[in-house]
Protein backbone atom coordinates (compact mmCIF):
# COMPACT_ATOMS: atom_id res chain seq x y z
CA UNK A 1 0.00 0.00 0.00
CA UNK A 2 1.71 3.05 -1.02
CA UNK A 3 2.29 5.53 2.08
CA UNK A 4 0.61 9.50 2.18
CA UNK A 5 3.61 12.03 1.40
CA UNK A 6 2.99 15.56 3.29
CA UNK A 7 1.42 17.95 0.85
CA UNK A 8 3.86 20.71 1.24
CA UNK A 9 7.04 17.54 0.72
CA UNK A 10 4.94 16.71 -2.75
CA UNK A 11 4.67 19.98 -3.72
CA UNK A 12 8.50 20.05 -3.20
CA UNK A 13 8.74 17.11 -4.94
CA UNK A 14 7.41 18.71 -8.15
CA UNK A 15 9.41 21.21 -8.21
CA UNK A 16 12.64 19.31 -7.30
CA UNK A 17 11.39 16.65 -10.10
CA UNK A 18 11.00 19.88 -12.81
CA UNK A 19 14.58 21.27 -12.08
CA UNK A 20 16.06 17.62 -12.63
CA UNK A 21 13.48 16.76 -16.02
CA UNK A 22 15.16 16.60 -19.54
CA UNK A 23 13.81 20.31 -20.68
CA UNK A 24 14.71 20.43 -24.92
CA UNK A 25 14.47 24.09 -24.96
CA UNK A 26 11.02 25.37 -25.15
CA UNK A 27 7.82 24.93 -23.55
CA UNK A 28 6.86 22.29 -25.92
CA UNK A 29 9.72 20.09 -24.17
CA UNK A 30 8.90 16.93 -22.29
CA UNK A 31 9.49 17.67 -18.51
CA UNK A 32 9.91 13.25 -17.90
CA UNK A 33 7.93 11.94 -15.26
CA UNK A 34 6.61 14.86 -13.84
CA UNK A 35 2.64 14.04 -14.38
CA UNK A 36 2.38 12.24 -11.03
CA UNK A 37 4.42 14.67 -8.71
CA UNK A 38 1.38 17.86 -10.50
CA UNK A 39 -0.91 15.19 -9.51
CA UNK A 40 -0.63 14.53 -6.03
CA UNK A 41 -0.14 18.27 -5.38
CA UNK A 42 -3.41 19.26 -7.17
CA UNK A 43 -5.18 16.36 -5.34
CA UNK A 44 -4.86 17.68 -2.12
CA UNK A 45 -5.97 21.09 -3.11
CA UNK A 46 -8.71 19.70 -4.64
CA UNK A 47 -9.89 18.00 -1.60
CA UNK A 48 -9.62 20.89 0.31
CA UNK A 49 -11.79 22.91 -2.18
CA UNK A 50 -14.24 20.28 -2.64
CA UNK A 51 -15.11 20.18 0.95
CA UNK A 52 -15.87 23.89 1.41
CA UNK A 53 -17.72 24.24 -2.29
CA UNK A 54 -20.53 22.31 -0.69
CA UNK A 55 -22.44 24.32 2.20
CA UNK A 56 -25.77 22.34 2.18
CA UNK A 57 -25.29 19.71 4.64
CA UNK A 58 -28.96 17.95 3.19
CA UNK A 59 -26.68 17.20 -0.21
CA UNK A 60 -23.98 14.79 0.01
CA UNK A 61 -20.72 16.49 -1.49
CA UNK A 62 -19.96 13.05 -3.71
CA UNK A 63 -23.57 13.01 -5.29
CA UNK A 64 -23.36 16.23 -5.80
CA UNK A 65 -19.66 17.01 -7.38
CA UNK A 66 -20.52 13.83 -9.71
CA UNK A 67 -23.21 15.19 -11.06
CA UNK A 68 -22.39 18.35 -11.55
CA UNK A 69 -18.63 16.69 -13.43
CA UNK A 70 -22.03 14.52 -15.40
CA UNK A 71 -23.71 17.67 -16.81
CA UNK A 72 -20.60 19.69 -17.20
CA UNK A 73 -19.43 17.08 -20.03
CA UNK A 74 -22.39 16.83 -21.53
CA UNK A 75 -22.32 20.92 -21.54
CA UNK A 76 -18.34 20.37 -22.99
CA UNK A 77 -19.60 17.91 -25.81
CA UNK A 78 -23.07 20.15 -26.44
CA UNK A 79 -20.85 23.42 -27.34
CA UNK A 80 -17.52 22.04 -28.50
CA UNK A 81 -19.19 20.49 -31.01
CA UNK A 82 -21.92 22.86 -31.74
CA UNK A 83 -18.61 25.66 -32.53
CA UNK A 84 -16.79 23.03 -34.27
CA UNK A 85 -19.98 23.24 -36.85
CA UNK A 86 -20.96 26.30 -36.74
CA UNK A 87 -17.39 28.65 -36.81
CA UNK A 88 -16.02 25.93 -39.50
CA UNK A 89 -16.38 28.92 -42.27
CA UNK A 90 -13.68 31.11 -39.62
CA UNK A 91 -11.67 28.26 -38.57
CA UNK A 92 -10.95 27.43 -43.10
CA UNK A 93 -10.40 30.88 -43.74
CA UNK A 94 -7.76 31.22 -40.68
CA UNK A 95 -5.91 28.38 -42.12
CA UNK A 96 -5.79 29.74 -44.79
CA UNK A 97 -4.75 32.74 -44.10
CA UNK A 98 -1.81 31.37 -42.24
CA UNK A 99 -0.81 29.31 -44.66
CA UNK A 100 -0.50 31.71 -47.38
CA UNK A 101 1.29 34.30 -44.65
CA UNK A 102 4.81 32.10 -45.04
CA UNK A 103 3.61 28.13 -45.83
CA UNK A 104 4.39 27.08 -42.17
CA UNK A 105 2.16 24.69 -40.46
CA UNK A 106 -0.94 26.06 -39.46
CA UNK A 107 -1.14 24.85 -36.28
CA UNK A 108 0.77 25.15 -33.36
CA UNK A 109 0.85 22.54 -30.57
CA UNK A 110 2.46 22.88 -26.99
CA UNK A 111 2.58 20.54 -24.25
CA UNK A 112 0.16 22.35 -21.31
CA UNK A 113 -0.68 21.37 -17.88
CA UNK A 114 -4.23 20.42 -16.71
CA UNK A 115 -6.40 18.85 -13.93
CA UNK A 116 -4.04 17.17 -11.52
CA UNK A 117 -1.27 17.79 -12.96
CA UNK A 118 -1.88 15.29 -16.32
CA UNK A 119 -0.07 17.09 -19.46
CA UNK A 120 -1.94 17.39 -23.11
CA UNK A 121 -1.14 18.60 -26.20
CA UNK A 122 -2.81 21.80 -26.78
CA UNK A 123 -3.86 23.04 -30.01
CA UNK A 124 -3.75 26.72 -31.52
CA UNK A 125 -3.53 28.31 -34.57
CA UNK A 126 0.07 29.64 -35.12
CA UNK A 127 0.22 33.04 -34.58
CA UNK A 128 3.82 33.98 -34.56
CA UNK A 129 7.39 32.76 -36.68
CA UNK A 130 8.30 29.58 -36.94
CA UNK A 131 11.16 29.99 -34.17
CA UNK A 132 9.18 31.91 -31.75
CA UNK A 133 10.10 29.43 -28.60
CA UNK A 134 13.69 30.23 -29.34
CA UNK A 135 13.34 33.91 -29.53
CA UNK A 136 11.09 34.02 -26.15
CA UNK A 137 14.12 33.35 -23.79
CA UNK A 138 15.71 36.93 -24.97
CA UNK A 139 12.43 38.83 -24.37
CA UNK A 140 11.22 37.65 -21.13
CA UNK A 141 12.34 41.08 -19.27
CA UNK A 142 10.08 43.47 -21.73
CA UNK A 143 6.95 41.05 -20.08
CA UNK A 144 4.19 43.19 -18.89
CA UNK A 145 4.16 40.95 -15.93
CA UNK A 146 7.16 40.72 -13.71
CA UNK A 147 6.11 37.82 -12.15
CA UNK A 148 8.22 34.93 -13.67
CA UNK A 149 4.79 32.50 -13.51
CA UNK A 150 3.33 33.71 -16.33
CA UNK A 151 4.37 35.42 -19.84
CA UNK A 152 3.26 38.78 -21.73
CA UNK A 153 4.11 41.21 -23.80
CA UNK A 154 2.75 44.11 -25.71
CA UNK A 155 3.09 44.18 -29.39
CA UNK A 156 5.41 40.92 -29.28
CA UNK A 157 7.91 41.08 -32.67
CA UNK A 158 7.28 37.05 -32.81
CA UNK A 159 3.97 37.73 -33.89
CA UNK A 160 2.88 37.46 -37.40
CA UNK A 161 0.80 40.21 -39.55
CA UNK A 162 -1.99 37.43 -39.53
CA UNK A 163 -1.37 36.46 -36.25
CA UNK A 164 -2.09 39.78 -34.88
CA UNK A 165 -5.44 39.67 -36.15
CA UNK A 166 -6.36 36.14 -35.27
CA UNK A 167 -5.12 37.21 -31.48
CA UNK A 168 -6.88 40.66 -30.58
CA UNK A 169 -10.36 38.37 -31.28
CA UNK A 170 -9.00 35.22 -29.57
CA UNK A 171 -9.27 33.43 -33.02
CA UNK A 172 -6.28 31.71 -32.49
CA UNK A 173 -8.01 29.71 -29.35
CA UNK A 174 -10.63 28.22 -31.31
CA UNK A 175 -8.50 24.99 -32.12
CA UNK A 176 -8.83 24.38 -28.69
CA UNK A 177 -12.25 23.21 -28.98
CA UNK A 178 -11.40 19.78 -30.06
CA UNK A 179 -9.54 19.79 -26.99
CA UNK A 180 -12.84 20.00 -25.44
CA UNK A 181 -14.42 17.67 -27.43
CA UNK A 182 -11.74 14.97 -26.49
CA UNK A 183 -11.64 15.58 -22.57
CA UNK A 184 -8.34 17.37 -22.16
CA UNK A 185 -10.48 20.94 -21.29
CA UNK A 186 -13.37 22.21 -20.14
CA UNK A 187 -15.09 25.15 -21.76
CA UNK A 188 -15.11 27.04 -18.74
CA UNK A 189 -11.92 26.97 -16.65
CA UNK A 190 -8.57 28.40 -15.51
CA UNK A 191 -6.39 28.56 -18.14
CA UNK A 192 -3.87 25.92 -18.83
CA UNK A 193 -0.20 26.62 -18.06
CA UNK A 194 3.10 25.58 -19.82
CA UNK A 195 5.38 23.37 -17.47
CA UNK A 196 7.73 25.90 -17.48
CA UNK A 197 5.64 28.32 -15.54
CA UNK A 198 4.17 25.50 -13.21
CA UNK A 199 7.71 24.90 -12.27
CA UNK A 200 7.65 28.44 -10.79
CA UNK A 201 4.43 27.55 -8.84
CA UNK A 202 4.01 28.44 -4.81
CA UNK A 203 2.52 26.14 -2.40
CA UNK A 204 -0.82 27.95 -3.04
CA UNK A 205 -0.91 28.30 -6.95
CA UNK A 206 -1.15 24.46 -7.42
CA UNK A 207 -4.70 25.38 -6.62
CA UNK A 208 -5.22 26.04 -10.28
CA UNK A 209 -4.31 22.62 -11.11
CA UNK A 210 -7.72 21.00 -9.26
CA UNK A 211 -9.95 21.39 -12.37
CA UNK A 212 -9.96 21.07 -15.55
CA UNK A 213 -8.21 24.09 -17.52
CA UNK A 214 -10.58 26.09 -19.90
CA UNK A 215 -11.19 27.84 -22.73
CA UNK A 216 -12.67 31.10 -20.62
CA UNK A 217 -12.49 31.47 -17.15
CA UNK A 218 -13.59 33.93 -14.58
CA UNK A 219 -10.53 36.46 -15.06
CA UNK A 220 -10.67 36.63 -18.52
CA UNK A 221 -13.76 38.16 -18.64
CA UNK A 222 -12.93 40.85 -15.47
CA UNK A 223 -9.93 42.32 -17.48
CA UNK A 224 -7.78 39.09 -19.32
CA UNK A 225 -3.87 39.17 -19.65
CA UNK A 226 -3.97 43.00 -17.18
CA UNK A 227 -4.17 41.44 -14.44
CA UNK A 228 -0.94 40.29 -12.73
CA UNK A 229 -0.78 36.52 -11.72
CA UNK A 230 -1.78 36.33 -8.09
CA UNK A 231 -5.22 38.00 -8.88
CA UNK A 232 -5.31 35.48 -11.56
CA UNK A 233 -5.28 32.40 -9.05
CA UNK A 234 -7.47 34.39 -6.75
CA UNK A 235 -10.40 34.44 -9.47
CA UNK A 236 -9.72 31.01 -10.47
CA UNK A 237 -9.54 29.56 -6.71
CA UNK A 238 -12.73 31.78 -6.28
CA UNK A 239 -14.34 29.77 -9.17
CA UNK A 240 -13.26 25.96 -8.06
CA UNK A 241 -15.31 27.05 -5.12
CA UNK A 242 -18.32 28.69 -6.60
CA UNK A 243 -18.24 26.00 -9.66
CA UNK A 244 -21.61 25.27 -10.77
CA UNK A 245 -23.81 24.81 -14.32
CA UNK A 246 -25.04 28.80 -13.85
CA UNK A 247 -22.31 30.12 -13.07
CA UNK A 248 -20.48 28.45 -16.21
CA UNK A 249 -22.83 30.11 -18.29
CA UNK A 250 -23.08 33.54 -16.74
CA UNK A 251 -18.66 33.19 -17.54
CA UNK A 252 -19.88 32.23 -21.32
CA UNK A 253 -22.31 34.83 -21.61
CA UNK A 254 -19.86 37.41 -20.25
CA UNK A 255 -16.97 36.05 -22.52
CA UNK A 256 -18.72 36.75 -25.89
CA UNK A 257 -18.45 40.88 -25.56
CA UNK A 258 -14.95 40.57 -23.95
CA UNK A 259 -13.50 38.76 -27.04
CA UNK A 260 -15.89 40.92 -29.43
CA UNK A 261 -14.52 44.08 -27.60
CA UNK A 262 -10.56 42.37 -28.07
CA UNK A 263 -10.41 43.51 -24.53
CA UNK A 264 -7.06 43.14 -22.29
CA UNK A 265 -6.41 40.78 -25.73
CA UNK A 266 -2.59 40.89 -26.96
Amino acid sequence: MRTATPAIGIREDIRMGLQTSTYCGDDSGAFADSGAFYAEAALDFRRSVTSSAYPDPTVQPHLRDALYHVCKRGLDLLVSFGALVLLSPIILITALMIKLYDGGPVIFTQKRVGKDGREFRCFKFRSMVLNADSLKENLMDQSWHADPRTFKMANDPRITPPGRIIRRFSIDELPQILNVFLGDMSIVGPRPPVPSEVARYTDSDFRRLAVKPGLTCIWQVSGRSRLPFPEQVKLDVEYIQRRSLAFDLSIILRTVPAVLSGDGAI
